[in-house]
């Protein structure tokens, strides 16, 4: 494929802003309206708290996982995703923020500002003999050490490995910069296996603090990996529709598909396990996470579970679906709501019990914060050539079949 024809430089345009624009408008009036329609009590200050560590915790996995599918076509010596490495790294260069976010909330938590882990409360912690069994574990200095620790190794990586993408244009150099490229991916993602699992009890587990499962982390990851190759898939369909997607034929649009198929079934695959283990079992100690949920937001949780395992099934089966923009458009849309809303459900029972609901405030914070990512991504996607140059498996992706 001859690639001197095409148009490699991305703009952001007039209208792909005002659809930002409006996203963010939308969901910033929706807050406003959420927000003062209820007095301002403590518990609805910690609702306003809890919508923000949502979608925090769902836009900044959305980037972690895209660090991670980046480093994977590294480690596997992967050719066929070579022509969506620079749609990857914009979604990667959102890390910083979505790691700046998450410890200036988990800062605030230490310091009492709001109370999204009660396991923070020396006074809860006082009377609660289990939380004081966890407290080597669970406790701000361990809280915030390993969360720095984590979001500085995940931010380097990030910022070297995009640093090298361009220097590899800029050099001409490109077999020796992927044989370091494959090694440092190696080794990030031995890091990431472990302190995903381990980030995910301390920022989302820990939030139902006597409870534990040892599935949930992989759950979690699962979650947010499809949440990425959504993205990515969306990204993609956008430049198609700009026409500046040539580089993109349909087995690569159908590969993306298959990721999404296949990690919809992962994702399904924990969910039901971890789930009919606990029922199973019925032990005290584990089936109070299901009881919240169960009790005060039934319908929210199958109507979430059926979404993201039955639309990806009956939708993304065949071969034709897969190559279907329509379908891949809808399909995404759809699922990558639905993964919002699990990330809502793990979150909410924990910290607001009985009172918390889908309403305009988290609708509108969805919306606003949907707006933001867009914008921020497509602005730096902006910032480079669409397609890598002098990568050694760059033209075996862009002759990609099957």
């Amino acid at each position: 494929m001859d690639t001197n024809g095409m148009n490699l430089t991305y703009t952001l345009s007039s209208k792909t802003k005002r659809i930002c624009q409006i996203l963010i408008g939308v969901g910033l009036l929706f807050t406003v309206i959420g927000i003062f329609k209820h007095e301002q009590t403590a518990i609805q200050v910690q609702r306003i708290w809890s919508n923000i560590w949502v979608n925090i915790m769902f836009f900044f996995g959305i980037s972690l996982l895209a660090t991670f599918f980046y480093a994977v076509q590294y480690a596997a010596e992967a050719a066929w995703a070579v022509t969506y490495k620079r749609i990857m790294e914009s979604v990667m260069k959102f890390l910083p923020v979505g790691a700046a976010l998450v410890l200036v909330y988990g800062i605030l938590g230490v310091l009492h500002v709001h109370h999204t882990w009660k396991w923070m409360d020396p006074t809860i912690v006082a009377g609660d003999k289990m939380l004081q069994n966890k407290s080597a574990f669970l406790n701000p200095a361990m809280f915030l050490g390993m969360t720095i620790v984590f979001l500085a190794v995940y931010f380097a990586y990030q910022r070297w490995t995009c640093k090298a993408s361009m220097e590899i244009d800029a050099n001409g150099d490109g077999v020796s910069m992927w044989k370091t490229n494959k090694t440092r991916a190696a080794g990030f993602l031995v890091f990431f296996g472990f302190t995903s699992v381990v980030g995910s009890w301390f920022w989302l587990m820990s939030i139902d603090a006597h409870w534990f499962s040892t599935l949930f982390g992989w759950y979690v990851f699962a979650g947010q990996w499809v949440s990425a190759i959504i993205v990515f898939n969306l990204i993609g369909l956008h430049l198609k529709n700009k026409g500046q997607g040539e580089f993109i034929n349909e087995s690569h649009q159908h590969d993306m598909g298959k990721w999404m198929f296949a990690i919809s079934f992962l994702w399904t695959y924990l969910w039901f396990s971890q789930f009919m283990l606990i029922w199973y079992a019925n032990l005290p100690e584990e089936v109070g996470y299901y009881l919240a949920r169960w009790d005060d937001y039934r319908g929210l949780l199958w109507t979430m579970f059926f979404v993201n395992f039955a639309v990806p099934m009956l939708m993304l089966m065949s071969r034709d679906s897969k190559r279907n923009r329509t379908f891949i458009f809808i399909v995404g849309f759809i699922i990558f709501f639905f993964h919002w809303v699990d990330t809502f459900i793990m979150i909410m029972p924990g910290t607001m019990g009985q009172e918390g609901h889908l309403g305009l405030m988290e609708i509108g914070m969805f919306l606003l914060s949907c707006g933001g990512f867009a914008w921020y991504v497509l602005s730096q996607l902006a910032k480079a050539p669409l397609l890598v140059k002098n990568h050694p498996y760059i033209d075996e992706s862009l002759h990609f079949h099957i």
